[in-house]
């Protein structure tokens, strides 16, 4: 499906004031600071280039192990003497982990893990739990369940207090996402919340870059309705960053060569 830049939605980040709210007696500050998230929420407060953005993902691709497989399949299509042959041998770079893979004024941009976790100035490490997909019988239920409403069963967003309101609303607006639609979080979701509300270290560069990577397939899996919600801050400093690395690169080839 061909993704045009007008059919983008974009999500814009909303800054968080702790000090304020704190004065309002909704002290959330120290979840954020357990996390090592303090330096984020900073961030938040730079501008906003949409058309960038926009220019980013409508050239965006996935490259997993599945793109890179395809990749060495094709070279020996071209010349079957390839077959059997490494990657390196075939004259293609190994294939380290998954990114988002497009281009900006002919300048390669690669989204990573490990790029997120270094333009949000927060290590990649911590808990991650994947593959949930709302299974009533995972154990995980009864043990968000009780962190968010005290109780085993699912309670709605409306009885939660007043502090875990709000570090609900700023996770989907401004880590992972959702815009409009259903108020109810799925259950990665909620163990992702849990997280923040136990204060328990958690991967988020990780959890950053897997909701990424599930709106940009979960919007080529459409057949109408187009949108995709794409967060408009932390992109310019990810291709900010990439960017520099890049020229860093095409600098030290030109001094070799």
């Amino acid at each position: 499906m061909t993704l045009e830049e007008w059919d983008l939605t974009v999500q814009v980040e909303s800054p968080v004031d702790f000090t304020s709210m704190s004065y309002h007696g909704c002290n959330i500050r120290e979840n954020y600071k357990s996390q090592d998230l303090i330096s984020y929420f900073d961030m938040l407060n730079g501008p906003t280039y949409t058309n960038l953005i926009r220019h980013f993902w409508v050239r965006a691709h996935v490259y997993d192990r599945k793109a890179a497989q395809l990749e060495m399949d094709e070279k020996v299509i071209i010349d079957p003497s390839l077959a059997g042959k490494s990657r390196e041998e075939i004259g293609l770079e190994p294939f380290t982990c998954t990114e988002i893979r497009s281009s900006i004024m002919g300048v390669p941009i690669f989204i990573s893990q490990e790029v997120i976790a270094y333009v949000i100035r927060r290590a990649s490490e911590g808990s991650f739990k994947d593959g949930l997909d709302n299974n009533k019988k995972s154990p995980w239920n009864e043990i968000v369940n009780h962190n968010m409403f005290n109780t085993k069963k699912k309670g709605a967003c409306s009885d939660l207090t007043m502090e875990k309101k709000m570090l609900l609303k700023i996770q989907n607006e401004n880590l992972l996402p959702k815009g409009g639609g259903s108020d109810q979080p799925s259950l990665e979701h909620r163990v992702f919340l849990h997280f923040f509300i136990t204060k328990e270290k958690a991967n988020v560069s990780k959890y950053i870059f897997k909701h990424m990577i599930n709106l940009f397939t979960d919007v080529f899996g459409k057949q109408e309705g187009l949108v995709l919600i794409i967060t408009s801050r932390i992109k310019p400093e990810i291709i900010g960053h990439v960017v520099q690395s890049f020229s860093e690169k095409k600098s030290v080839r030109s001094s070799n060569s």
